[in-house]
């Protein structure tokens, strides 16, 4: 297919206009019931037990990235085109995506404000997210989530506390990073005054 790049109108303004926000729990909702699937089948495929995926549907648990990439293999997609609207044309070839200063797809969680980076494409190998970590404590996470996805991270302020069930705590300071299978239950928390900001990279 030949594509006339001169005849794209690609402003800044296009780029700095923040995405939709996207209802998770009627967006997997909707997905599931593409699929035909029950809440039992949905548990089965993304390894998410049934009560929590009932609850993500109704708007009462907000789940984390790593359980949101569960999900998303589970429907066998990325967590970015998970939470896309279906509606919107396929990305062109020879694709580039800008993420403005401020500006990125929300997803919050009671542990972590996050916000999805270059999200307008769909289909993409990693998914950069820029996080700020608001909880202090393991106690505040609900489930300690895991999935099959690798994980990058780099400590871009503050300090970041890893807890997993493999390792003890590790704290990482602002200009470290890490490199880990998320296959293992692990949650993260800040450590002192100000939340801990974190660039994360996953693995599709």
């Amino acid at each position: 297919m030949n594509v006339d790049l001169d005849s794209l109108q690609l402003t800044p303004a296009a780029f700095a206009s923040p995405p939709p926000k996207i209802d998770v729990g009627a967006r997997l909702q909707a997905l599931r019931k593409e699929r035909g699937w029950t809440l039992q089948q949905a548990s089965k495929h993304s390894g998410v037990s049934t009560s929590a995926f009932s609850k993500i549907e109704r708007g009462e648990l907000s789940p984390t990235i790593s359980t949101m990439q569960r999900i998303a293999n589970g429907f066998g997609m990325d967590v970015l085109t998970m939470l896309s609207d279906p509606t919107e044309p396929p990305s062109l070839l020879g694709r580039r995506s800008v993420t403005r200063a401020g500006m990125g797809q929300p997803h919050l969680s009671g542990s972590c404000e996050n916000k999805l980076l270059c999200s307008d494409l769909k289909n993409k190998r990693i998914t950069p997210i820029l996080t700020k970590v608001v909880a202090r404590s393991p106690d505040e996470y609900k489930v300690w989530p895991k999935s099959d996805a690798e994980i990058y991270i780099w400590v871009l302020k503050g300090t970041v506390v890893v807890h997993s069930k493999l390792y003890e705590p590790l704290e990482l300071g602002e200009g470290d990073s890490m490199y880990y299978d998320a296959n293992t239950e692990h949650v993260w928390t800040s450590k002192g005054p100000e939340d801990a900001q974190v660039l994360w990279v996953l693995t599709a």
